[in-house]
């Protein structure tokens, strides 16, 4: 994918807004982290496994309102306030309060803020944090991918029998994606090592890019649960595209990703083969 040029202003832009949500951030975990042993009330959205606790829309409203005091003239795509995708070429905040609520919910301590910044519609900053084990992934575009200031990278891991893959099996509660997601699941967890659901789509894009995930797929999300891990993963060296293995776009947010070239387009092709196989898994 080509990457956009900015001139002098707009990476003094970047440079000061990664500073700033690099602080912001750590205090959205406080408040995450605070809320985890507590009782919670718990909201259904699209479904009984789609949830939003109260901490969920705290911590959107102190992101949200911590960007909009220093940068008024921002806007943003966010989970719980968003009712309408769009994006334009101005400075634009995705953010995810607390993915993997449902594990938040439940007391599994897998879950992430994400937080990513869009400029001329390309990714520039992205932040993923579990304040619960205390990892914070972050990267800006150009200057690699880091996990509590350490630099990672992903795995080289080339073929599937020898990697760890992920998918979010959970997908298949929904009754009009059950299919799709089954027919992989039984595709790749044949063949892979080892297959790993966390719950979690931006943690486990985090972990890829991390090394310690091979290849992971998932389809049917949303913008803020996959922008920050789409750059960590690039900027680790990996690669991301749309699971047909067209150029990735995370406002279509279909994604399939891997540490190479090689796993990645294996399972594409996997893919494209389950997708094509007449199994009722209903």
């Amino acid at each position: 994918m080509m990457e956009t040029t900015f001139n002098e202003i707009e990476n003094e832009l970047i440079d000061d807004c990664y500073n700033f949500i690099n602080v912001l951030a750590i205090d959205a975990g406080t408040l995450v982290k605070k809320g985890f042993t507590k009782a919670k009330n718990v909201s259904y959205k699209t479904s009984n496994a789609d949830l939003v606790t109260e901490y969920d829309r705290r911590c959107e409203q102190l992101l949200i309102q911590g960007i909009q005091n220093r940068y008024p003239d921002h806007k943003f795509l966010a989970e719980e306030s968003t009712s309408k995708l769009e994006l334009t070429d101005d400075p634009t905040w995705v953010i995810d309060p607390i993915d993997g609520t449902t594990n938040y919910v439940h007391g599994i301590p897998l879950i992430a803020i994400s937080i990513a910044l869009v400029l001329k519609k390309q990714i520039v900053i992205g932040v993923i944090y579990n304040p619960l084990h205390e990892e914070y992934f972050k990267c800006r575009l150009g200057r690699g991918a880091y996990l509590n200031d350490e630099r990672i990278y992903c795995s080289k891991t080339e073929t599937l029998e020898q990697s760890v893959y992920a998918h979010e099996v959970s997908m298949a509660s929904v009754e009009w994606l059950r299919e799709k997601n089954m027919k992989r699941v039984y595709k790749f967890a044949s063949i892979a090592r080892g297959l790993r659901t966390l719950g979690s789509a931006a943690l486990t894009l985090a972990y890829v890019a991390r090394g310690c995930i091979d290849g992971y797929q998932v389809d049917d999300l949303k913008p803020w649960d996959v922008a920050a891990g789409a750059l960590l993963i690039r900027e680790a060296g990996g690669v991301v595209y749309k699971t047909d293995g067209t150029t990735f776009d995370f406002m279509n947010s279909y994604l399939v990703c891997a540490g190479t070239e090689k796993l990645c387009q294996q399972l594409i092709d996997g893919i494209k083969e389950t997708d094509s196989w007449s199994i009722n898994f209903g």
